[in-house]
């Protein structure tokens, strides 16, 4: 993708006037004023995303980007790259944890190889690899621009084919060992943050491991200096260059290509919103676009999601990855939607309506 295009990108409208209309019907429910509360406000938001005072979520999908983090070399990881391999194949086969939930919660699951340190072909996932890994960002920046800039291209794209297919939904999912790590170095890079407050033990670090990872953090935010860059664009590409991965990148795509298309895109945990994070500093505009389904369990996504001025209408405690959470939150949503079309309304049980008043 180039850059250019990137930091130019522009945006269909918000719809005030669906997001109103929308409004406008659930006043006329027979209920309370703002009785669903946080759902209320989605769909009404769900309606100016999609210029359609009648939001739908279906068909939907899940993008699950894979890729590895070389920073794994430090020790950061209580496993290898060998485990992206096994997820990525499971995923492939339909058999993986998304997959399965996917199933229940009528959410098609496409993963895409963007950066997996594997050359072999894996049946049933995208192949758009970038290069097996990235590089260890504790001893070199994790990617070149160009292929930051590829990888950012490919989620795009993504989001392009499948609203072109007709998906009205996206769920961001990610998959690749290393990621958190990675991420939590993004996060505190962009923001000016202690390392020490925000991370976490991943899939399940010890003690040591625990430590050598803010040690690797802390590490690399020394070893690289961004306030050199003024410009906010340049800056937020320079850091996720410098930091990765591929599978990061391609969520920023994915991000900023929902928007262009009218498809708002569900965050799941730490790394969607970290990529969401950087999206909008590249493309400002995004974050009215997405959506925060679950509060994650992850240190550092409640931070992330409140720079994107974004609040999550589950709790959940959820730290998975591969987009699971905001699958689940998929039929949370489908009931509030159905309640939304379907319930009666004040003239159907011969009743006067609520009226608002200013306070």
């Amino acid at each position: 993708m180039d850059k250019r295009e990137l930091f130019t990108t522009a945006f269909p409208p918000l719809d005030d006037a669906a997001a109103r209309a929308a409004r406008v019907r659930w006043d006329c429910v027979s209920k309370p004023l703002d009785a669903l509360g946080d759902f209320e406000t989605l769909v009404c938001r769900l309606a100016a995303i999609q210029g359609d005072a009648r939001p739908v979520v279906k068909p939907r999908a899940a993008v699950v980007m894979c890729g590895d983090n070389g920073v794994i070399a430090e020790g950061v990881s209580q496993c290898g790259s060998e485990a992206t391999v096994a997820v990525a194949a499971a995923l492939g086969r339909g058999e993986s944890s998304a997959s399965v939930l996917g199933r229940a919660a009528d959410v098609r699951v496409v993963p895409i190889d963007v950066g997996i340190a594997s050359d072999a072909p894996i049946p049933g996932v995208v192949s758009a690899k970038i290069a097996p890994g990235t590089k260890n960002f504790a001893v070199e920046p994790a990617m070149t621009e160009e292929e930051t800039l590829r990888a950012i291209g490919v989620g795009f794209d993504a989001a392009r084919d499948l609203a072109a297919q007709g998906i009205r939904a996206l769920a961001a999912g990610e998959m690749g060992v290393g990621d958190t790590t990675t991420a939590t170095a993004i996060l505190c890079a962009t923001l000016g943050l202690d390392p020490d407050a925000f991370v976490g033990r991943g899939a399940g670090l010890d003690d040591a491991g625990l430590a050598r990872k803010r040690r690797t953090i802390s590490a690399a935010l020394a070893r690289y200096d961004f306030s050199g860059i003024a410009d906010e664009k340049e800056r937020a590409l320079a850091i996720l260059r410098t930091f990765g991965g591929f599978e990061i990148a391609a969520l920023v795509g994915l991000c900023v290509g929902g928007a262009v298309c009218r498809v708002p895109v569900f965050l799941d945990g730490l790394v969607t919103a970290v990529a969401a994070l950087i999206a909008e500093r590249i493309a400002s505009g995004v974050r009215e676009r997405l959506v925060a389904t679950h509060a994650g369990r992850e240190k550092g996504i409640a931070v992330a999601l409140q720079k994107l001025e974004l609040t999550p209408f589950v709790a959940g405690n959820v730290s998975f990855g591969e987009g699971a959470g905001a699958i689940m939150s998929f039929p949370i949503l489908d009931v509030a939607l159905s309640f939304f079309e379907n319930a009666s309304t004040f003239d159907d049980v011969k009743l006067a309506q609520y009226r608002r008043f200013e306070s």
